[in-house]
């Protein structure tokens, strides 16, 4: 019975270090010469991901963070035209497990290393200035996916928070 509680308290905590070793990455990069005080409306051209019932969370949350910047979105010809593309990757990782009493470097277990499939979410929203058709701002996010969408959802607007927080740049 120890032995049990012992391997299942460490298969936890090897799943809080990967989790802790894959943090979300957020940036966001600007055109230093646009004049961001003279856009106050936005339209969306483009939103696609590879599930469809996304398109719409991803609007959502950006038009929130939009909404509490003080623009407005307009169905066409907005100041600003908004494109935002979601993808998924799968990617690896090894984790080391020690059988026995963990006593590896004394020769009481074996090491197993096994390959830890993951999926990874990348979200990159541009804006562009309508009338030049000019990229003017680009924020991504990545982000390590779980397995469950609710979670998903709740982290996609911590991301998309972050990602407008210090929306509009100021030169």
């Amino acid at each position: 019975m120890k032995l049990r509680l012992r391997f299942s308290l460490l298969c936890m905590a090897v799943l809080f270090v990967a989790t802790a070793a894959f943090p979300r990455e957020i940036s966001t990069d600007f055109d230093h010469h646009a004049d961001f005080s003279r856009f106050k409306t936005y339209s969306w051209s483009k939103v696609e991901t590879p599930n469809n019932l996304w398109d719409e969370r991803v609007k959502e949350a950006i038009d929130r963070e939009l909404s509490a910047k003080g623009w407005t979105q307009v169905p066409t010809g907005g100041d600003a035209s908004i494109v935002a593309v979601g993808t998924t990757r799968e990617r690896e990782t090894l984790e080391t497990f020690y059988t026995g009493m963990g006593w590896h470097w004394r020769g009481f277990g074996d090491a197993i290393t096994e390959v830890q499939p993951y999926k990874v979410g990348t979200l990159v929203v541009d804006m562009f200035d309508t009338s030049t058709q000019k990229l003017i701002w680009r924020g991504t996010a990545s982000d390590v996916l779980a397995s469950k969408p609710d979670k998903n959802v709740k982290e996609l607007e911590k991301d998309v928070h972050k990602m407008f927080e210090h929306f509009p740049p100021s030169v």
